[in-house]
Parts: structure tokens; sequence; C-alpha cells
């Protein structure tokens, strides 16, 4: 069995030569596959404090509890909710190559940022769920980003992933290019728990995975259900999030 890596170890640079890794962002070649340039790199807006504490709005200072107004007046149906960049040109270029032009290895890149987001977790205790995809858009992508991501972020740190407990009762129409309103209104209804949710949710911590966080509607209605279905506490986890600013 040794002789596989070896054996990998000893073609690496033919393999590198004639196939060099390249930035996930940009295509230039890097040092790594799954690696991003030094300029891209940099251009990236990373989300960080201040931030709300419930739904992780950017706050220009700390406010009370740590929270925005809208938390403390509504408190969503999750406990936390991160991205991990804001939306631009790398965040959006990652998302659609692995999403529309099927580089299906970014799914890699994506979950190794995503993961840094979990905190302390014990895996035996937290579930990843992905956000589902109803099954029409399955077949005509061939995927579920989320799900990829999902199982990513699985090998990375041992918490198990859960591809069926949330399932898309309705296909939607695309949300792009509808308010906050709409969203919410288009979404509604449109996801359903598994049977057997209940007994999966159980005391657990469930951590929904997506891309993309525009409105929020989606992943709102997604952590509704799960907290129904019996969740201990809902968290959400993105790699990029569309900000006031960007609206």
């Amino acid at each position: 069995m040794a002789v596989i890596p070896l054996f990998g170890a000893a073609f690496r640079p033919l393999l590198d030569y004639a196939l060099p890794p390249r930035c996930a962002a940009c295509g230039v070649i890097v040092h790594e596959t799954g690696t991003l340039c030094a300029p891209c790199w940099r251009s990236i807006d990373f989300l960080g404090e201040p931030q709300c504490a419930v739904c992780g709005i950017e706050l220009p200072s700390a406010g009370e509890d740590g929270q925005c107004g809208a938390c403390l007046a509504t408190p969503p149906p999750y406990e936390r909710a991160r991205a991990v960049m804001r939306y631009g040109e790398v965040a959006r270029t990652v998302a659609h190559r692995l999403k529309y032009a099927r580089r299906v290895s970014l799914a890699g890149v994506m979950a190794t940022q995503i993961a840094r987001l979990l905190g302390e977790v014990e895996p035996d205790s937290a579930i990843l769920v992905p956000v589902p995809l109803h099954r029409w858009r399955i077949w005509s992508r061939g995927f579920n980003q989320s799900a990829l991501i999902a199982r990513h972020m699985s090998k990375r740190t041992g918490v198990p992933v859960e591809l069926d407990l949330l399932r898309r009762a309705r296909n939607t129409p695309q949300l792009h290019g509808l308010g906050r309103r709409e969203r919410a209104r288009v979404v509604q209804g449109a996801f359903a728990l598994s049977p057997n949710a209940p007994s999966r949710l159980a005391g657990k911590t469930a951590i929904l995975v997506d891309d993309i966080w525009t409105t929020g509607a989606t992943a709102t209605a997604c952590a509704s259900l799960l907290r129904r279905g019996g969740a201990a506490r809902v968290e959400i986890l993105c790699w990029t999030r569309v900000t006031h600013s960007d609206d």
C-alpha cells in the first residue's frame, strides 16, 4: 500500500509540468492545487468582527449582547450565521465556476475555508445539512453544490453529513433579482423534512451549509424546519454573503 503514495510523489513533478495547479479564481499557475494566487487572496474582503453574534451582519461596534436590533426584536430560528467573505469578484467567480462550469473540485476549496467557521464542535453532537436543490435542478446541473461542499467539510472535520434530511418539496423559480420580501414569499413552503428527521435531529447541532447568502430567505426557511424538527441548535455557514453595502 505504501507504493501508491511513493508512486504519486515520484510523478508529481511530471503532472505539475503537464497540468500545473491553477488559482481557483483567476486561473494563473500556483504552487498548490486548490489554492488562490496572492493577488486574488489579497482582494478578498473577509467578514469578521464586529458583527452580530446571531445573524452575522456587520456592526459599527458591538451592541447590546453583541446582537443587531433586528435579532433582538425578532430572534431568527438559528443561533449563529456566518460567511467566509463578502460577495465580490473572487467569491462570485469560484461559486459560479462550481455551479455553472461544473468545476466540482472547487467545492473542496470552498469547504476548507467554510470549515474554519465551525469553531468548537463535537463531531458526535453535530450534523452538516446542505441546503437542498429540487430534483429537476439536480438533473439539469448534475449535482447539488451545497452537498458537495458539505461532503468535503465532513471529510475535514469528522462531522457527519445528512444529505437527505432536508428536501426541496417544490421547484421554485430563480431568486436572482428578487428583493427580500419576494424571496421569502417564494421559498415559503418550498422545503420539507424527511419522515425520520426528528430522530436524526434530536439533541443535535444542525449546521446548514450553503454557497451564497443573499437575503437569507432560503437559509432562514430551512433553519425554521430544522428547529421545528427537533434540532437543539441551528447554525448557518456559507461561502459568501451579499452585505447591505452590496445591495
